[in-house]
Order: C-alpha cells, then sequence, then structure tokens
C-alpha cells in the first residue's frame, strides 16, 4: 500500500506540473483513487481537508469580486500608474503592495485582493498579465511569515509554541520572524528589480476612476481586523478565519440585494469563485494525507533524524533545505503541520532550546513554496486566476521568477535565524 502511494505521488505532481490546465482533474482524480484503494480512509477524508483555508478562499474570492465591482481596484490602478515611471517600477510596487498586506491578510486572499489591481494596470498598459500576477504571488508568500495572521503555517507554528500576536515581532527578546522576513523582502525585490530590468515601457497617467461604492472595501478592512482579533481569542473554532471571510461576504451579498436591488453582482460574485481552485487544493489535501496516512512522511522524517544526528546546525540546515525542496511540491499547510511534532522529536533527542529549528521549518516551508507554481496556496490562486483570464501559465513561466526569489530569500533568512537564535 506504501509502494502504491508513493508511485501514485510522485504520477501525480508530475502531471500537475505537466498539464497545468487539468491541475484539479489530477488532483481531484488521484484523490479519489487514493480513498477507493484504502490509502486514506473514507472516514477521515472530511477531517483531512483544511476547511479553514477553503471557506476563507471562497470567502475572500467572494469579497474580492465585489471589491472589483465597486471599482476600487481601477483607481489603486490609476493612483499606481501615475506614481511610476515604468512598467517594471509598477510590478515591484505592486509586490510590495501585496507583501505588506500579506503580513496581515492570509497569502491567499491577498492575491485575491491585488492581482484585480494588476491586472487593470495590464490591460490599461496593454501588457501580458503573467509576471505580475506571479511578482504578487511570491512576495504574497514570503510576507505570510512574517506575523500571525500572515498565513496558516504562521497559525499552526503560534498554536504549537503558545504564542500571540506579538511574539512574531519580538521573541525571547531578539528580533522575530517579522523583521528577519523583511530583512529577506528587502533582498528578493531587489531581485524582481533585476528580473524585470528590461520592463521599461514608459507608464502615463490616465483619468481617475471615481469609486462610488466603498462599502466593498470597508468590508475587506474589516476582514483584516477581525483576523487579527480573532488569533488573541483563545479556543476559537479551526475554521474562524474561514468563517469571518464567508460572513463577510454574506453580509456584502445581503446588502447587494436589500440595500442596492443588484441581483446581478450578487450573482457574478457567485460566479467568480474559482472553484477549479477550490477543487485543487481539495484534492491535495487528501493526497498529501493519504502519504502521511500510509506512514511515508514518518519514514522521511526518521532517515532526517539518522542524517542529522545531534549536531545543530546540521540539524537546522537540513530542516530549512529539506522544507524549501518539499515544499516546492507539497502545500506547505500540511507539510508544517507534519513537521512541527517531529521538530519536537528531534528537540527532545538533541535537548536545549530548538526555537531556531522551529523558526528554520517555517522560513523554509514558507519562502520554499514558491519554487513552483503548486508549492503554495497563494500561487494555486495566482494562476488561478490567469487561467480564469484565459493566459496559460507554463511551469517555466513561474520558476523564472520564483527560483531566484525564493533562493535569496530563503539564503537570507537561513543565516539571519541562525545568528539570532541557535
Amino acid at each position: 500500500m506504501k509502494t502504491t502511494a508513493i508511485v501514485l505521488f510522485i504520477l501525480t505532481y508530475v502531471l500537475l506540473l505537466s498539464l497545468p490546465k487539468h491541475r484539479a482533474k489530477i488532483a481531484m482524480a488521484t484523490a479519489t483513487i487514493f480513498v477507493a484503494l484504502g490509502i486514506l480512509p473514507f472516514s477521515k477524508v472530511f477531517t483531512t481537508v483544511d476547511w479553514n483555508v477553503i471557506l476563507m478562499i471562497a470567502g475572500t474570492m467572494g469579497l474580492v469580486s465585489l471589491f472589483i465591482d465597486s471599482k476600487m481596484p481601477s483607481l489603486l490602478a490609476d493612483f499606481i500608474i501615475a506614481k511610476t515611471p515604468n512598467v517594471k517600477w509598477a510590478i515591484v510596487s505592486l509586490s510590495l503592495f501585496a507583501g505588506i498586506i500579506s503580513a496581515f491578510v492570509d497569502n491567499v486572499a491577498t492575491v485575491l485582493m491585488v492581482a484585480p489591481v494588476a491586472l487593470t494596470i495590464c490591460k490599461k498598459l496593454n501588457v501580458s498579465p503573467v509576471s505580475s500576477i506571479i511578482a504578487i504571488s511570491v512576495a504574497s508568500n514570503l510576507q505570510g511569515a512574517a506575523t500571525l495572521v500572515g498565513d496558516t503555517t504562521s497559525i499552526l507554528l503560534a498554536g504549537h509554541l503558545d504564542m500571540n500576536f506579538f511574539d512574531f515581532f519580538f521573541y525571547q527578546g531578539k528580533m522575530g520572524l517579522f523583521f528577519i522576513v523583511q530583512i529577506g523582502a528587502i533582498a528578493s525585490t531587489l531581485m524582481l528589480l533585476w528580473i524585470f530590468r528590461k520592463e521599461k515601457q514608459p507608464v502615463t497617467a490616465l483619468e481617475k476612476t471615481v469609486v462610488t461604492d466603498y462599502f466593498p472595501s470597508v468590508l475587506l478592512i474589516l476582514m483584516v481586523l477581525l483576523l487579527i482579533v480573532a488569533s488573541f481569542i483563545p479556543n476559537t473554532p479551526r475554521t474562524i478565519n474561514g468563517i469571518i471571510c464567508m460572513t463577510l461576504f454574506v453580509v456584502g451579498m445581503i446588502r447587494a440585494l436589500v440595500v442596492k436591488h443588484d441581483e446581478k453582482t450578487v450573482a457574478n460574485a457567485v460566479r467568480e469563485i474559482d472553484y477549479v481552485t477550490l477543487l485543487l487544493l481539495s484534492g491535495l489535501f487528501i493526497v498529501v494525507g493519504g502519504i502521511t496516512e500510509v506512514g511515508v512522511i514518518d519514514d522521511i522524517a526518521a532517515i532526517f533524524i539518522k542524517i542529522a544526528g545531534d549536531n545543530l546546525f546540521i540539524v537546522y540546515t537540513l530542516i530549512v533545505w529539506f522544507s524549501v525542496l518539499v515544499s516546492a511540491f507539497i502545500d506547505n499547510i500540511i507539510y508544517t503541520a507534519t513537521m512541527l511534532p517531529v521538530i519536537g522529536g528531534i528537540g527532545a533527542l538533541i535537548g536545549g532550546d530548538i526555537t531556531v529549528l522551529y523558526f528554520g521549518l517555517i522560513i523554509g516551508a514558507t519562502l520554499g513554496g514558491n519554487l513552483t507554481p503548486i508549492g503554495a496556496s497563494a500561487n494555486i490562486a495566482g494562476i488561478g486566476i490567469l487561467t480564469k483570464q484565459g493566459y496559460e501559465v507554463k511551469t517555466k513561466d513561474f520558476t523564472s521568477i520564483g527560483v531566484p526569489f525564493t533562493l535569496i530569500a530563503v539564503i537570507t533568512g537561513y543565516i539571519l535565524t541562525w545568528f539570532l537564535f541557535a
């Protein structure tokens, strides 16, 4: 059974990388086979899917549709066009903008909010939005590790170490993950400037868009605030973030129907939810849950501990770069949830403070997802948006940006984390 699971898993990810147009079908087909063969018991299917992530994506997609209809993205696009001299700076500015938001909002939600701005800018400038959306996705994924509410992996770490929101800024009297990530973001932004160095098409300011409905923007801001507040409330449901996003989306729809009598906007919001991306993520949760169920992840951990021994630097180095490699192909949420107890087991064997190992896991797992288009939910969401707009994103299109961005960010975080917490 274990061999079958490994073969199916490898085949699935080869197909996911090779056939980008059929990723959802491939993931769901493999998930179905896993359940049919008993690799993952049917009774565990529902709990294996991370419904917090699924609900958050669905709710945010709906909110973003209302946000787009309000014409606020177009106004932001006009503002950025007016402040940037060329396409290069427009793309980099958007990635920085996405990064700032992503530090306080789930990175998938950030991509869904900022991508419409990029699409609008590219449409007005008559250029392809592929590079812009990819840059936004990787920047969002990077900053997701900066705060407790930035990414699900950060939420998992905080729960495991009992960290609160401000522990991400200063931990044990030292600079926390927030500042480590910011320094990495500066380095990776310089890399983006180099990658887009040839995009020197001038940007011309256009007539400003007029926004007449600010309520969707208020809902998005409220979403950020509620996600932060929820992080301080103990014993909340595991799906609290998803509940917040879906509730605000429902509020937006009710308001559109009752106050504005705008059935068209509501219908469009429901239609704009990217059900293909939701199916892809659901399938991936089940597939990775299946290989975890049969012990593949445990076997890898056992081999990992055998190789690393009790040398803290070697253990740390292996954790960071193994996490980068694995997270390039496995959703980092499931991987992080699996590895946190493994890190605890390693700590029990080698003794001492192992904060450096936990932080190294987050650095490697979160940033490593930027190596491939399927390594992080934010990347999947970004590509889903492009596909929905009729653009085909080849793996090489993504890796040409994702690989150099990831390497410079991980190397910076790897060095800083070791010197701060070793």
